[in-house]
């Protein structure tokens, strides 16, 4: 039986998904989750075989849950779900450790095509995903993200603060003092070359940091 873990905000999908996938025998969604941190403790707990993970969930996004799961939980694979397409994209969740990419409008034809092949050890990409350059083989893709320029915790700070979290707020989320929030923020903002908050929350909606508010 391949034990599936379902990570998406919304719960029309999560359902749907299940649906599929538990139609078949050998298929069984574990459970599921609504944002990244959840994901990450129910994959720790369940580790199950497979997760499939949306890009874009708020309190934080699949593509860092992805890289904390890889480390926790290493033998579950993943494999991300997303509206976007570009080779950036599927470069992040590369880099992150997933093991397939699906595209919303696509996927309830391919989610059960690429559970079994990233079972089987593939990558699986779905129809209309732009693969980097180097995918398909062992080396690294080159469709680099200006996303790489930040650290784990700026990548954070930066998800919760185009979500419209203080930092008081995000300082107790982060187990971080409100001044050491502040400094994170300023810094991913000169490393991003953005100087203003409509603009970062522009940037973080189009490279899949967060759902569309």
């Amino acid at each position: 039986m391949i034990k599936i873990l379902i990570a998406d905000d919304h719960a029309i999908v999560r359902d749907g998904l299940r649906m599929i996938l538990e139609a078949h025998a050998d298929l069984t969604v574990v459970e599921t989750a609504s944002n990244g941190r959840d994901a990450i403790a129910k994959a720790k707990s369940l580790q199950p075989d497979i997760i499939i993970m949306d890009i874009a969930m708020p309190e934080l996004n699949g593509i860092d849950a992805t890289r904390a799961i890889c480390k926790s939980a290493a033998q579950s694979r993943v494999i991300i779900l997303s509206m976007h397409h570009t080779s950036e994209h599927v470069h992040r969740a590369l880099s992150a450790g997933s093991r397939g990419y699906l595209l919303k409008g696509s996927a309830g034809t391919e989610v059960v095509k690429a559970v079994r092949a990233v079972m089987n050890g593939a990558l699986f990409f779905g129809k209309g995903v732009e693969q980097p350059e180097g995918a398909a083989s062992t080396a690294c893709p080159t469709a680099k993200s200006p996303l790489e320029t930040l650290s784990d915790r700026e990548r954070e700070v930066l998800q919760l603060v185009v979500e419209g979290k203080t930092s008081a707020a995000i300082a107790d989320i982060l187990s971080l003092s409100p001044k050491s929030v502040e400094t994170y923020r300023s810094r991913l903002m000169k490393k991003l070359g953005i100087d203003d908050i409509p603009t970062l929350v522009k940037f973080a909606v189009q490279h899949g940091i967060t759902p569309p508010l």
